[in-house]
């Protein structure tokens, strides 16, 4: 880790650049208003900046003046030269330049101001930086475990262009990856960028003006980015930013040298920071103000982590130094022996009951909360473990000097190993939803694998293009999607002519067989509508031809009986029973005798019914054939046209499909150069802090 500090130092002088010296100030100097601000200020500003008449309203002559500002607003932010319009305006920074109509000031006057600015801008000896006030409030009542509601992504444009752009990206020394969100956030020069955890394609850039971000942690709700950082035996701060908006809302510290570790709590009551100070600082995110200073580590803090239930605080140091705290109180909880080297990182389990940490001595240990003992230990990486992460599902991942990204289980089983990188391996994470993995190596690339088979997916580095470079690759990417565009244009316009002109040869025998298929349809509804008629008249002839036939042979019978009653009764007049039923006999026979007309009558009416039927559906039945017929021609007649169709169909489809990608990618490659002409992607490049 010392080795990545010492880089940073020197990547930060590489972007100061051969044109900014040394401070003149020395920064272990505390400089004040009164002894060294006030006598450059008097020297050149004061004489037009004093009293009632000051122009613009500012009167520089007082520090209560100063901090008051003028017409314009505040004209210093502590902590910030690049935010402060006096040094701004001095250095020629920013229009007006000032003293107006005079050369710049002196370049050690200069680098007074920033070194004074960047101290906290305090008035006299006895001072103490204030803190700056957060513009947001960000603590939460209680402590949400799981997925939030609504995963928190950038909503608004953030700024696309680096804050500083260097030859060779710097090595990964900061990373982190959102515990909800497809969202992976690597530090660069001056400035954080944010890739989204798919594609690794370039989000937006946040700007971190006091130096090189050291360290990169969002809330456990993925809400918030923090990154602490600086400029190494000079400055060092921690800010924060709310991920939907990408605008900063915190900063706190005002270290003297850089940040290299920093955390918030699940809470977001809470900002902890350390570096080589060795001293804990603890600051509230309500109103930035300092809450407590601990002071136990012997050695450089490398490591800072919020147990997820804001319960816990872990601090871990150069010399293998870890320690458990209270976070609400304070007070020493664990102090966890056992590394025997530098402890580079540390990560909680999810349930906050199990801490990782990962040293130098090429171990991950494991330490429970409960009884504060280690429950396993495990060689991880020859050289030295650089980095180690929990996933949601409980395994780690890490990386060290072996150059080589793992995950584990619990047990230190190793699971997966992806390809080497081609430098020391710097930083590790899992993906919000634990498949895929990130890790960043010493020269400054970034990769994302596949966790199921170990594929490298995708890979970006630490130093996007400005917003120039990538204007100009996309001018010159233009003309190609151009060309690709018009030669799949050219290929698809007579393919489409050919189907239209299938098209049109085709329309009469659509019409032909549509018109032939409707009337047969037509006709055969009809037929089908008599042809019910016919089965239903002849479905009720039948039952009335046997019950004629029955009546016919009870009317005979009945008729032959009384017929021959009758003889014996005429001859028997005397005799009253012959006479009874002679006459209920004739009775009978002529009631068998109606029955038998009534019969025979419906059997004549429901032939007639069906000899109806019959003769309307005759011509129906042969005009549906007929009708079938006709649309059976009009199919034989629109069936080859149909086939030529097709086939001038699947000839022009794989050619629209590469007209439409080739006209998407030539509207997105337009639209890309409009937007990287507006006004709101080029933002101007943060000036180099003086000291």
């Amino acid at each position: 880790m010392f080795r990545i500090y010492v880089a940073s130092l020197v990547a930060g002088l590489v972007i100061l650049g051969v044109n900014h010296s040394a401070s003149a100030a020395d920064p272990k100097v505390k400089l004040t208003y009164d002894q060294h601000v006030l006598p450059i200020l008097t020297a050149h500003c004061v004489g037009c900046h004093k009293g009632e008449s000051a122009k613009g309203g500012l009167d520089l002559s007082t520090f209560t003046k100063l901090k008051e500002g003028g017409a314009s607003g505040e004209i210093i932010k502590a902590g910030d030269p690049d935010g402060s319009r006096l040094w701004k305006l001095t250095a020629h920074k920013e229009q007006p330049y000032m003293p107006p109509k005079m050369p710049m000031i002196a370049k050690e006057q200069l680098d007074t101001l920033a070194a004074w600015i960047q101290q906290g801008a305090l008035e006299n000896p006895t001072s103490k930086p204030v803190p700056v006030k957060p513009k947001a409030e960000v603590g939460l009542m209680s402590v949400k475990r799981g997925k939030p509601d609504v995963v928190p992504m950038p909503t608004k444009p953030l700024r696309m262009d680096s804050v500083v752009a260097t030859a060779k990206p710097n090595a990964v020394i900061a990373m982190a990856a959102s515990p909800w969100a497809p969202l992976v956030a690597v530090g660069g020069q001056k400035q954080v960028i944010l890739f989204h955890g798919d594609t690794l394609e370039l989000l937006g850039v946040l700007p971190f003006p006091y130096g090189t971000p050291q360290v990169l942690k969002f809330s456990r709700n993925g809400g918030l980015l923090l990154a602490g950082g600086g400029r190494g035996g000079q400055s060092g701060k921690a800010v924060v930013w709310d991920i939907k908006t990408g605008e900063q809302i915190i900063e706190v510290g005002n270290e003297q040298d850089s940040v290299l570790a920093a955390d918030i709590s699940a809470d977001q009551q809470l900002i902890a920071l350390g570096g080589p100070g060795k001293m804990i600082r603890i600051y509230s995110t309500k109103d930035g103000s300092l809450v407590r200073e601990v002071k136990k580590h012997t050695d450089w803090i490398f490591a800072v982590e919020f147990s997820p239930d804001a319960v816990l605080l872990a601090t871990a140091d150069r010399s293998g130094g870890l320690v458990v705290w209270e976070s609400a109180t304070g007070r020493e909880f664990y102090n966890l022996r056992g590394h025997t080297a530098a402890i580079l990182d540390i990560s909680w389990r999810d349930d906050s009951n199990v801490l990782a940490s990962a040293s130098e001595d090429t171990t991950i240990k494991l330490w429970e909360m409960e009884n504060g003992s280690q429950i396993k230990n495990w060689g991880a990486h020859g050289g030295g473990t650089q980095a180690v992460k929990f996933s949601h599902d409980n395994r780690l991942v890490s990386t060290g000097r072996d150059r080589v990204t793992k995950v584990w289980d619990m047990n230190g089983a190793n699971q997966k190993a992806f390809a080497a990188h081609l430098d020391v391996g710097l930083r590790a994470a899992f993906s919000h939803d634990s498949v895929k993995v990130y890790s960043g190596d010493w020269t400054g690339v970034v990769q994302a694998f596949n966790l199921a088979d170990a594929k490298l997916l995708v890979q970006a580095t630490t130093n996007p293009q400005t917003v120039a470079q990538l204007l100009d690759f996309a001018t010159k990417a233009l003309p190609a999607k151009q060309a690709a565009f018009d030669a799949a244009n050219a290929a698809y316009t007579p393919a489409s002519v050919k189907v239209q002109q299938a098209t049109a040869e085709a329309a009469p025998a659509q019409k032909l067989a549509a018109d032939s298929a409707g009337i047969a349809k037509t006709a055969l509804d009809q037929a089908t509508a008599l042809k019910v008629n016919v089965d239903k008249a002849n479905a009720g002839l039948a039952p009335a031809q046997a019950k004629a036939m029955a009546a016919g042979i009870k009317s005979s019978a009945l008729a032959e009986a009384a017929a021959k009653i009758k003889v014996a009764a005429d001859a028997n007049k005397t005799n009253v029973d012959l006479q009874t039923a002679a006459t209920q006999t004739k009775a009978m026979a002529d009631a068998a005798g109606a029955e038998l007309a009534a019969a025979t009558k419906a059997v004549t009416d429901i032939q007639t019914l069906v000899n109806a039927a019959t003769t309307a559906y005759a011509p129906a039945e042969a005009l549906a054939q007929l009708a079938a017929a006709a649309a059976k021609l009009g199919a034989d007649v629109l069936a080859p046209r149909a086939a030529a169709i097709k086939v001038a169909t699947d000839a022009v489809a794989p050619m629209k499909a590469a007209l439409d990608k080739a006209t998407a990618e030539l509207a997105a490659a337009k639209a890309e150069i409009e937007k990287l002409k507006t006004p709101a992607a080029v933002v101007p490049p943060v000036p180099p802090k003086k000291g």
